[in-house]
């Protein structure tokens, strides 16, 4: 008996689950390398209007709402005291706030002795903070996780929203032109 040679459509069976697993992949790393659904995500945000808040101060009784930035142009930062990213864009909140720019600090799903405790370490850059316990306040915005940062008009529009932690690169190719500064 002569070995039966495998035909052509036999051969190329044997090697699609490798060319689909290939294919796959390479799908796989075109949307982590442009952003994928994060960035649609993100542009559907932008021109709307953030919606109405109150939430409970840090430190102090009144509560924190739009009214408190009402006609200014400013930044709505999502961080919290166990976030490791957060920790690497502080720095550049802090920037922020030596500029003059007012930046609202959502503490978002964090204990209020661990927020307080994290910014007596590493500086307060923000003008006002809320505490978003629950995470509601993140909830009517979409957040996807912390930190994510807003760029609001002086009318409340959102105008920039930078989700994950603010680069030197995004800080100057988004956050500051958003704000108007060079």
């Amino acid at each position: 008996m002569t070995a039966e040679r495998p035909t052509a459509s036999k051969r190329m069976a044997a090697f699609a689950p490798i060319l689909i697993f290939a294919a796959l992949l390479a799908i796989v790393a075109l949307t982590l390398a442009s952003g994928g659904a994060r960035k649609e995500s993100s542009e559907g945000l932008v021109g709307r209007v953030l919606p109405a808040y109150a939430l409970a101060p840090l430190s102090g009784e009144a509560p924190v709402t739009q009214a408190t930035f009402a006609g200014r142009r400013h930044v709505v930062n999502f961080f919290a005291s166990w976030c490791v990213p957060c920790r690497y864009e502080h720095p550049l909140l802090m920037d922020l706030k030596a500029r003059g720019v007012p930046v609202l600090g959502v503490a978002y799903k964090d204990a209020p002795e661990k927020t307080s405790a994290f910014l007596a370490r590493d500086g307060d850059p923000y003008a006002a903070i809320g505490q978003d316990p629950a995470g509601r306040f993140g909830l009517e915005l979409g957040i996807e996780g912390v930190p994510e940062t807003f760029v609001i008009d002086a009318d409340g529009t959102i105008i920039a929203l930078h989700r994950g932690p603010i680069t030197e690169e995004v800080m100057r190719d988004r956050i500051l032109p958003a704000l108007g500064l060079p």
